[in-house]
Parts: C-alpha cells; structure tokens; sequence
C-alpha cells in the first residue's frame, strides 16, 4: 500500500472507533442516572451520607462526563480491535501472536481491576475516608465532585495496577526482566505493595489492608509465571 493508501485505511479506521464510541455513548448517557445510584453512589448509600452539590452546572456536567467515560470503556474492546487490525499488515507472525496476546490480556485485566476497584476498594476506601475525624468540631459534607474524583481515582488506579502482568510479560520479552530476578527480590515487592496497599487504604485495619494487598500480590506472583525464563 502506498502512503495515502494507508492514511485513507487510517482515516476509515478512526471513522469506525468514533462510530462505535457515539454508538455506546447514547445508550450510556440514557441509563447513566440508574447506574449512578445503584452502582456508584453505592458506598454513599451503605454509610447514609448525603451528598451535596454547590455548583448549579455539576450535575449536568457529571452526567455528562461520567457517560463519556462509561462509553469508552464499552468500545475499548473494538477500539483496540480497530488498532490491532491496522498495525497488523505491518508484523512478522512472532509479533503478531505477541501483539494479540497484550492487547487481549491487557484489556481482560484492566476490566478484572475497576471490577475490584468499584466494588470492593472504593468501598473501603470511602468508608474509612467519609468517617474519619479530625475533630468533633468538624462536619463533613462531602461536595459531588469530591467523590466522583476520588471514585475515577481509585477504579482508574486499580485497573492500572492489574496492567502489571503484561507490563512484566512484555519486559522479560525484551530481556529487561527475568523470572529470577523477580523471585529474588519478592520480599521487595511485597514491602513495596504493603505500602501501596497503606496508601490506598489508610484505616489501619489489617483486615482492609490484606483485602488490597492480595490481588496486588496474585498479580506479582502472575508475573512471575508469564515471564518465560
């Protein structure tokens, strides 16, 4: 193929991802109120708080923004179809089957990390963060915005964090890791991810603290048995 013949291929490929993007948006933004209270506002309603809203547009633009994200994460799917299948042509057969299993097992484990992240990290974190008290003097009314951010936070983070067996896979494939180098310093990483796990959920309770810590470390030890030598 020629030059423009590739740019015109490109040009029909965004068209396609664009269109399966405003294909999931519209049904995203009519059942966005239902998954907002039933989903989202979940851990709000489990502590009794009321949450408050002091800018008259925020409600609107939450709507708005919460479908935006609710619809690329239904399209992600044929979004990287649309990826793998242009870069394709370009792969010897190795790279072929390297590239397929990344995005395949790397979109599979995003999803596995916000479903963990929305219903059971979110949760915690909010709980301990909504009840904390600095002192008695103080009375907390948490601002819509507040917790929406702090919900994309956590959801989005923990989707990251699930990246890690591909990140690993695809840095032993370039000789940057190995597995005996992950064995050897395994007492590092489970140091490091007790500390994340602290940071994620700063109660204090060893209970929440293990619950964060497990799949991070499930995923290290994953890690470990995709990388090859």
């Amino acid at each position: 193929m020629t030059f423009w013949e590739h740019l015109e291929e490109a040009r029909w490929s965004i068209f396609r991802m664009l269109a399966a993007f405003l294909f999931c948006l519209i049904p995203a933004f009519i059942f966005l109120p239902w998954i907002f209270e039933n989903l989202i506002l979940a851990a709000a309603q489990e502590e009794s708080l009321q949450l408050i809203n002091i800018q008259i547009a925020s409600q609107f633009t939450t709507h708005i923004r919460l479908a935006v994200y609710l619809a690329l994460l239904a399209a992600a799917p044929y979004i990287l179809y649309e990826i793998w299948r242009f870069v394709r042509p370009a792969l010897y057969p190795n790279e072929k089957k390297t590239t397929c299993f990344a995005f395949l097992s790397g979109g599979i484990l995003f999803y596995i990390g916000c479903a963990i992240g929305i219903g059971i990290i979110f949760p915690l974190t909010f709980h301990f963060l909504a009840n904390y008290e600095l002192s008695s003097l103080i009375e907390n009314q948490i601002n819509l915005n507040s917790y929406i951010q702090l919900f994309n936070a956590v959801v989005f983070c923990f989707g990251i964090c699930f990246e890690l067996p591909v990140l690993i896979w695809i840095l032993g494939r370039m000789g940057l890791v190995n597995k005996n180098g992950l064995k050897k310093y395994r007492r590092h990483a489970i140091a490091a991810m007790l500390i994340l796990s602290a940071i994620i959920t700063p109660s204090g309770d060893p209970i929440t603290l293990l619950v964060v810590f497990t799949p991070l470390y499930l995923l290290y030890e994953l890690s470990i048995l995709f990388v090859r030598k």
